[in-house]
């Protein structure tokens, strides 16, 4: 376990860094071995807010960045400036930046396959690997976007909805609060659709993705404080830079063809909802870390919970996290 003296833990600090498509701004707080924290869709810096003080109090030094695309970072305009390897190398380069040769990478929803990408292609940087929400799949397979619109049938899936530029921005752009509200307590363990309604993750033709949102509750963790912050990052930005995210997942498959199949190696750690669809739809994923995750110290699918796995239990991932970190070799 880290030594630390008690100082530096409750200070936060607001800085941007260089990186190759600008900047990258990012929040740090305490002292000690650096876990760098990348969030998820259509999220910010601001959703590892319970972990910083929590891993700074355990003598890490926690940092958690905007995404390349949001809050203070830059917001290239070329959709394929964020594709995985761009956003593999801006975790480097904030890594650099600090002063420091390796740190461990967490990551939760788009976040944990930025971070399993990482520890794959950068592995003298980012000596373990925390994955939240999203198992580590391989590239492998058909071409996703083939995949995705299979997945739809009748209806679409929301990341196919998400393919073509300007379109989800239409939706969500004339009331970013009230669509960020609805996706929130869609995939809420509190708040999301009863079994056997419809189905948020896919859109009817010709119909939006809010249309089978929750309305007018917001989830336990998730108070008006918290959704105004997250809309005025949004408000302020938009949201294609976040979107872009899901436009290059071709390009993604392309680029990585090299690693067809390739295990991430470093000691890891996956934490998952057992209400959340990214858990149960890749159950596959999960079976297979045996092979794919050789390093696992440790799985936790927690009961009850939805997709924002460390804002819906902050206590309980904070305490795996940190119980996680201290079997890491120093």
């Amino acid at each position: 376990m880290p030594q630390h003296d008690g100082r530096h833990t409750t200070e936060t600090t607001h800085r941007s860094v260089p990186s190759p498509g600008g900047r990258i701004h990012l929040v740090e707080q305490g002292s000690g071995p650096l876990v760098l924290l990348v969030h998820g869709f259509p999220e910010s810096w601001y959703s590892w807010r319970h972990q910083l003080p929590a891993l700074a109090a355990a003598g890490y030094r926690a940092v958690a960045i905007d995404v390349r695309g949001y809050g203070r970072s830059s917001k290239p305009a070329a959709t394929d400036a964020y594709r995985m390897l761009h956003l593999v190398e801006d975790n480097v380069a904030v890594v650099r930046a600090l002063g420091e040769e390796t740190a461990v990478v967490v990551g939760h929803d788009w976040g944990s396959p930025i971070a399993a990408n990482s520890a794959l292609l950068r592995p003298e940087v980012f000596r373990a690997v925390g994955l939240l929400s999203v198992p580590y799949s391989p590239r492998g397979g058909p071409r996703p976007g083939e995949v995705f619109a299979r997945m739809g049938g009748e209806e679409e899936l929301y990341v196919s909805y998400f393919q073509r530029p300007g379109r989800a921005e239409a939706e969500i752009e004339p009331d970013v609060r009230g669509w960020l509200a609805g996706l929130y307590a869609a995939l809420s363990a509190d708040t999301m659709p009863a079994p056997g309604a419809p189905d948020p993750h896919f859109v009817g033709r010709g119909a939006t993705m809010r249309e089978r949102f929750p309305a007018d509750r917001l989830p336990a963790w998730l108070g008006e404080e918290e959704l105004d912050f997250y809309a005025g990052e949004f408000e302020r930005t938009g949201f294609t830079g976040a979107l872009n995210r899901y436009r290059n997942m071709d390009r993604d498959w392309e680029d990585l063809a090299a690693y067809d199949g390739a295990p991430v190696t470093q000691p890891s750690l996956f934490i998952g909802g057992g209400l959340d669809a990214s858990t149960t739809w890749l159950a596959d994923a999960i079976e297979a870390y045996p092979a794919t995750l050789p390093g696992l110290v440790a799985s936790h699918v927690l009961d009850g919970c939805g997709h924002w796995v460390q804002q819906e239990r902050p206590a309980e991932v904070n305490r795996l996290l940190t119980d996680w970190l201290a079997t890491l070799p120093a």
